[in-house]
């Protein structure tokens, strides 16, 4: 019964507002054109997959794509109110939610990485390989995963085998059954991110110390490094912001449904879709040697190496 009423419910709102679902199909089209091109253009030289920076770039890049088709997929299915097998809920959420830390784990990543650069260059070398960038990104997806399996074990200690069968309206939120279950889930999120803010902060404040003492050429990166950190700390703190959305939007859909389509939408564009058009911007557009390799890739321009040894 439930089932029904939240199809009809989803229909005829779906014939309402088809233009804002047109937008959102187009602008995930453009990000994911861009992000792929990105990464194609990463594999394009080989002091891009051979350094740490441009490697947990690259792992950002391919963190977004999925987050950004799962997280589509995952709001047009409950949108359109599609019932779906429960067992195949699980599986788009789980790799929804994998994606969504291992985007703000990756920006930690990095912001550390531009502190080894700034505050230890002479040890850059030694501890920021490409090896150790794969096994920094072990790291990220081992992490990542952790919250979805408290998740789960929660979940499949709360329902019978007969429930993977149904079908039912896929989200996350679905998979929640009980108040305290959600409770478990937002602590578990919460205390990701509040360690992450933590260490970036520190980048932060240490890149600043040295910035104060650098001078010419010195100062120039340092600031650049700065820069950075702090498009990294916006980055985070627009997915911290995604963390609350979920309270927001169950808040607003026992006042109105229409306004609860109208929240979601734009929580959907500010909060998920924002923060990975920021990825391309920081490090597809503000470094020098990969602007100059898209430009090679996108205009089929001659390839001028400037990337300073």
């Amino acid at each position: 019964m439930t089932n029904n009423s939240s199809l009809d419910a989803g229909k005829s709102s779906g014939r309402l507002i088809n233009d804002r679902v047109i937008f959102i199909q187009v602008l995930v089209a453009v990000l994911l054109c861009i992000n792929l091109t990105l990464i194609l253009t990463f594999f394009m030289k080989e002091i891009f997959y051979t350094n740490m920076r441009y490697i947990l770039f690259a792992n950002a890049l391919f963190s977004d794509c999925i987050n950004i088709i799962m997280t589509n997929l995952l709001l047009n299915l409950s949108y359109f109110a599609v019932p779906v097998q429960s067992w195949s809920c699980i599986f788009f959420c789980l790799l929804s939610s994998l994606c969504n830390y291992v985007t703000p784990l990756t920006l930690t990543a990095m912001s550390l990485e531009r502190y080894v650069a700034v505050c230890m260059p002479l040890r850059h070398a030694e501890l920021c390989t490409a090896g150790r960038a794969l096994q920094v990104i072990l790291i990220i997806h081992s992490l990542s995963i952790i919250p979805y399996i408290v998740v789960l074990i929660i979940f499949f200690s709360s329902v019978t085998f007969s429930f993977l069968t149904q079908h039912i309206i896929c989200s996350v939120d679905a998979l929640i059954l009980h108040r305290w279950q959600g409770h478990v889930r937002s602590a578990t999120s919460q205390l990701y991110f509040l360690i992450m803010c933590i260490l970036i902060a520190f980048s932060y404040v240490q890149i600043i110390k040295v910035a104060k003492a650098a001078s010419g050429n010195n100062k120039k990166s340092t600031r650049k490094g700065l820069r950075t950190v702090i498009l990294h700390a916006f980055q985070l703190f627009l997915c911290l912001i995604q963390l609350w959305t979920p309270f927001i939007e169950a808040a607003v859909l026992q006042i109105d449904f229409s306004l609860f389509i109208n929240v979601r939408y734009i929580n959907y564009i500010l909060f998920n879709l924002s923060p990975r058009c920021l990825s391309p911007l920081i490090y597809g557009l503000r470094d020098e040697a990969f602007l100059v390799a898209l430009k090679q890739y996108v205009f089929c321009c001659p390839f001028i190496d400037t990337v300073k040894r």
